[in-house]
């Protein structure tokens, strides 16, 4: 069932509500919900005259969006003009202001576990960050070790208050953003992941070499099942050299729509994920055993 056909939709801003009701999206300069029951389309936030998102295709170019867990506030960076603006959305009152601003702000993330927590990405060089729906406890979650080291494609952990991140290509590490304490979780070359609702299991796909998607124990390295081949493009020929962005943006080939990008179903039966394989994205999904 299709549920919009407006034209200046930003297909990357799209994210549903946990209760199933709304799905969120931003559209022209305009922040939207639409409720799933009666496609009735309502209107949350003008951002005015501005660019919305970054030129290109990756990170904050991409203009991805923030919902809490609870659903009540919605997280929308902003590019006008120098900087980022982030905006907070209260969706029960139908306010919004800015609660924070820098150079570049990219792939939000509430915390899974606190309303009051959201991870960001930063500059491409120093890329993991965290704020309050204040903005006055923004700070740095982590700072890269030398210009070689690649840091990118971070999510949460459900129930752990920990933050899992791709150290391309050597593999994924873990930190706890109350501690600091950090630890590696694979030594291969995975590249997105994400967990299932318990925060027990990794599902990734795999690039440079491509060896398809697999699922991992986040408390046991050794314990990795190779899940399928996705067969995806997965276009992005500078993955598979080093780090390209020490002096600035470059221009690249990425396409999203061309990256597996897997996820869990919430009852864990199943993982979806993206392939391009026919010539067109599609989506997929390969069933799960009970043994897992």
């Amino acid at each position: 069932m299709q549920v919009t056909d407006r034209p200046d939709l930003a297909e990357w801003s799209i994210i549903p509500s946990g209760d199933g009701r709304y799905v969120y999206f931003t559209a022209g300069t305009s922040g939207w919900r639409v409720n799933l029951e009666t496609l009735e389309e309502e209107q949350l936030a003008d951002f005015g005259a501005v660019e919305m998102r970054e030129k290109g295709m990756i990170g904050a170019a991409m203009g991805t969006t923030a919902l809490s867990a609870n659903g009540r506030w919605w997280a929308v960076p902003v590019k006008a003009g120098a900087v980022t603006r982030f905006v907070l959305i209260d969706t029960e009152q139908k306010t919004s202001h800015v609660f924070l601003e820098r150079d570049t702000i990219g792939h939000p993330q509430f915390c899974p576990d606190d309303d009051d927590l959201i991870l960001y990405a930063g500059p491409l060089t120093d890329r993991l960050w965290l704020t309050d729906r204040s903005g006055a406890k923004n700070r740095r979650l982590y700072q890269r070790e030398n210009e070689m080291q690649w840091v990118t494609h971070e999510v949460w952990i459900p129930g752990r208050r920990t933050v899992a991140f791709v150290d391309w290509p050597r593999g994924m590490r873990m930190i706890d953003v109350d501690r600091g304490v950090m630890r590696w979780l694979t030594h291969f070359s995975c590249w997105h992941a994400a967990p299932d609702d318990a925060g027990q299991y990794l599902v990734c796909d795999t690039n440079f070499p491509d060896r398809g998607l697999h699922i991992y124990d986040i408390d046991d390295e050794d314990d990795l099942i190779s899940l399928c081949a996705s067969e995806a493009s997965s276009e992005g020929k500078h993955w598979g050299g080093p780090f390209p962005y020490n002096n600035g943006p470059v221009a690249i080939e990425a396409a999203q729509h061309t990256h597996p990008h897997p996820r869990f179903a919430p009852d864990d039966s199943r993982v979806v994920f993206t392939s391009d394989k026919s010539g067109h994205a599609q989506i997929y999904e390969v069933m799960l055993g009970k043994e897992r």
